[in-house]
């Protein structure tokens, strides 16, 4: 048996402004399918006849994974990390959570792989290897001297694969240049096939700090709706280490199986122009767009005509908040944006100006002084939590779609075009008992308009403290 888990954490920074902490590249459609990156490991999974799998998230992203999974029909086990601590204790909770000693089949939910039958076949191929203990890991046969990536060299060869002769960190140029003149090293994609014991021996046996901490986490874990808590005291302690310096550097039973599949972390704008289909100049993307010698462009934008005169090479990504305009030889240091976005405390590192919730999304559509207008999409059979504020005052029109509003001490229905209005301090919630989304517009005035001030009394996705 092979039971599958799915890495959804991280934040892909060197993807803003489309991938952002609130909101990061695996929950995006960034491919050519239309599925979500998470959706699209998931869906890779299903080809494989794996029909277990446990998904790895936080907290804040929980109802993301959830109602993506849910919307393909592959909602199953999903563990909570409390915060983040690297791969090597992610795995390790999957696996002390799997009693049945499945083999696991770890990857990572924002990937790309576009030769789907070669992924299939390395991870057939890996599977006896897998079951006699060994500890497998797949190397990407690599098609350039990449600087961003690690790499694994290979060493005596096997009935399938070759034995692990060392990992290495990513290279210089001048290294990574010779690393592919060798024919010996092969990119390291992160992705692993191992019985479920068996890691947990090799973590014992090299990180037993990892493992006591990891062991206990899940004894004193909760269950709550689609999800599994673990401990939060317990999880603290426990070190931040990746799965290469954990287990595979340390083990002498790591082999690497070759992989030829098109495969790509997506690490950078580049790297998704270098997969994305292109047209007759060379430019890529997702864009209403008009260009005129223009070449090797990636150009995507969220809702808007971009035209592009007399560009090579260049990134120009078009969100409702932000607007990126890179060289793609520079799009490395996007980072160094994200890392000045942080300092200086702005939102846009971290939300989209629409904002998802786990009932649906508002887009902050206008604001001033003293007030703010909203979009809100409520799905049908959702509900906000029950609520009140004490520096805003609200008014509420029903777009399309039908609204059960809680105003006070009264409970009435509002269809299109009605509207009620909630005063300052008054108790109040918001539901879509339809069959199709309600949207409307909320007008807030009031001092203070921050999402901070909400007092939920009740909610349907235990958001209350």
């Amino acid at each position: 048996m092979i039971r599958a888990v799915v890495m959804a954490g991280g934040s892909g920074s060197r993807l803003w402004p489309m991938s952002r902490v609130g909101y990061p590249k695996q929950f995006l459609a960034l491919g050519e399918s239309g599925d979500t990156m998470l959706q699209a490991t998931m869906k890779r999974v299903k080809a494989l006849g794996i029909s277990s799998t446990v998904t790895i998230c936080n907290e804040d992203h929980r109802f993301f994974v959830a109602d993506q999974l849910n919307e393909i029909g592959m909602l199953d086990s999903i563990i909570l990390e409390p915060e983040g601590k690297n791969t090597a204790p992610a795995i390790a909770l999957a696996a002390i959570q799997a009693a049945d000693d499945p083999l696991l089949l770890v990857l990572a939910a924002d990937h790309i792989i576009e030769d789907l039958k070669a992924f299939e076949n390395a991870v057939r191929s890996a599977t006896a290897l897998a079951e006699a203990g060994n500890l497998v890991t797949f190397g990407i046969v690599p098609k350039d001297p990449n600087t961003g990536y690690g790499y694994i060299k290979r060493g005596r060869k096997k009935s399938v694969g070759f034995n692990v002769s060392s990992f290495r960190e990513k290279p210089s140029l001048d290294v990574a240049q010779e690393y592919c003149a060798s024919n010996e090293y092969y990119w390291n994609s992160g992705m692993f096939l191992f019985k479920a014991s068996r890691y947990l021996e090799e973590l014992e046996k090299f990180c037993p700090d990892i493992y006591k901490a990891c062991q206990e986490s899940v004894e004193m874990a909760e269950a709550d709706m689609d999800f599994l808590r673990v401990n939060k005291v317990a999880f603290s302690g426990c070190p931040s280490v990746s799965v290469d310096y954990a287990v595979m550097e340390k083990t002498s039973d790591a082999v690497m199986v070759p992989m030829d599949a098109g495969w790509s972390d997506i690490g950078s704008w580049t790297s998704l122009w270098d997969v994305s289909k292109k047209d007759g100049n060379g430019n890529a993307g997702d864009a209403d767009t008009i260009t005129h010698n223009t070449n090797d462009c990636y150009i995507r934008s969220d809702n808007k005509l971009v035209a592009a005169v007399g560009l090579k090479n260049v990134i120009i990504v078009d969100t409702k908040d932000a607007l990126l305009v890179a060289h793609k030889d520079s799009v490395q240091d996007i980072k160094i944006i994200a890392q000045q976005l942080k300092a200086n405390a702005r939102t846009e590192l971290e939300f989209h100006r629409e904002v998802y919730r786990p009932w649906g999304k508002y887009d902050s559509i206008d604001s001033g002084d003293r007030y703010q207008v909203k979009r809100i999409t409520v799905k049908p059979g959702a509900k906000l939590s029950v609520q009140m504020h004490h520096h805003r005052a609200e008014h509420w029109i029903v777009v399309s779609g039908a609204a059960r509003v809680k105003n006070g001490d009264k409970t009435f229905l509002l269809s299109e075009n009605e509207s009620t209005y909630i005063p300052i301090g008054v108790v109040h919630s918001l539901e879509n008992p339809g069959k199709k989304d309600l949207e409307l517009i909320e007008v807030q005035s009031g001092g203070y308009l921050g999402e901070d001030d909400i007092v939920r009394f009740k909610d349907k996705y235990g958001r209350v403290e």
